[in-house]
């Protein structure tokens, strides 16, 4: 029988940045030495298309999975959900600190069932860890092999699981992590087809966080753009990713349940953050007299009709009067304070 082996991903960030480059080269030569971890390298998660080899790639993995990616393990996980990668939430205790009753608050109702797709999650866990909690490599292989310690590790060799996929031969390459980073390293200079990864584009669209999304539909009212749609089991889901204009986080902003992610935006809170960050793309702007979350989308959304030769409908189309969000009470804002001087920044 096979070695049980646990299968490890990591993730490449956007860019060539000299410090990532080099923490996710010393990952994949100090996981490779590690007899029980099978480790390979795609691109960044968020940029790989529906038919691009890198998620055909991560289709054909079984079993336990973790994922290293300069990503919020949230938005890592609905990202690879999207792509049809699918497992139940491992837990890691590498990660940022949340506080767990903040954690709960933020599911402030239950989310919308769906047993058709409920049917489609595999019995395997996959623990996303986020290459920004620490600089040391040793952390994140510390983590794994505590991970590897307790998880139901395949005993499938990831070479035999490719043999079963679309394009193995094509697949094969990211098996091959220091390869693909030193043919990088060289600009893809005298680089064999082998190790020469499929290029992504820089893309930008929304990801559902069906742990919380209770199926409002406050999203496909408000995006006019065609973004949403709805699947078999009357589900919301992000049907045109690249109808999406670029940049624009507002139907973000007007989720009442945070269950919408950029994971490429700069506010954590829209990006993919747990607990009580979450909330603060939402706050901040009220104590600081600027727009409310509601009157800043409708303004992003009107840039971009404009932009696209179309009239701006401003607060009148698409949002729902339960949605309208009053102005901030002074007890409102004492406890933002509060909350504020506790995230220490």
């Amino acid at each position: 029988m096979a070695d049980k082996k646990l299968t490890v991903v990591i993730s490449q960030a956007q860019g060539k940045n000299p410090a990532k480059r080099e923490l996710e080269e010393t990952l994949a030569a100090t996981l490779l030495m590690e007899p029980e971890i099978e480790v390979s390298l795609v691109p960044h998660l968020y940029d790989l298309s529906a038919d691009h080899t890198g998620t055909l790639f991560l289709q054909a993995l079984r079993g336990d999975l973790v994922i290293l990616s300069w990503l919020y393990p949230r938005a890592c996980h609905w990202i690879l959900d999207r792509q049809g990668v699918r497992g139940k939430e491992g837990h890691v205790l590498l990660r940022e600190e949340v506080d767990e009753d903040e954690e709960e608050e933020q599911k402030q109702n239950a989310p919308f069932e769906n047993p058709e797709r409920n049917k489609t999650i595999p019995d395997r866990h996959i623990y996303s860890i986020d290459l920004r909690v620490s600089s040391k490599p040793e952390d994140y292989v510390q983590e794994i092999k505590r991970i590897a310690g307790e998880s139901q590790v395949q005993t499938v060799p990831l070479m035999d699981m490719l043999q079963s996929a679309p394009q193995p031969a094509q697949l094969e390459k990211y098996l091959k992590p220091l390869d693909i980073i030193n043919a990088d390293k060289n600009n893809g200079a005298e680089t064999t087809e082998d190790v020469k990864l499929e290029p992504t584009k820089r893309r930008w669209y929304p990801v559902i966080d069906y742990g919380l999304c209770t199926n409002c539909m406050e999203c496909i009212d408000f995006c006019l753009f065609g973004v949403y749609g709805v699947d078999q089991g009357g589900q919301i889901l992000v049907e045109e990713q690249d109808s999406c204009k670029k940049g624009c986080p507002a139907c973000s902003r007007v989720c009442p349940e945070n269950a919408i992610i950029f994971p490429g935006h700069k506010t954590p809170g829209i990006a993919g953050a747990d607990g009580e960050v979450a909330g603060l793309k939402i706050d901040l702007s009220k104590l600081f007299g600027a727009p409310d979350a509601l009157e800043m989308a409708a303004r992003e959304r009107d840039a971009e009709l404009v932009a696209d030769g179309r009239d701006a409908v401003g607060m009148g189309v698409g949002l729902r009067k339960s949605s309208k969000v009053s102005k901030a009470t002074d007890e409102e804002l004492e406890d933002l304070m509060d909350n504020l001087d506790a995230l220490d920044i």
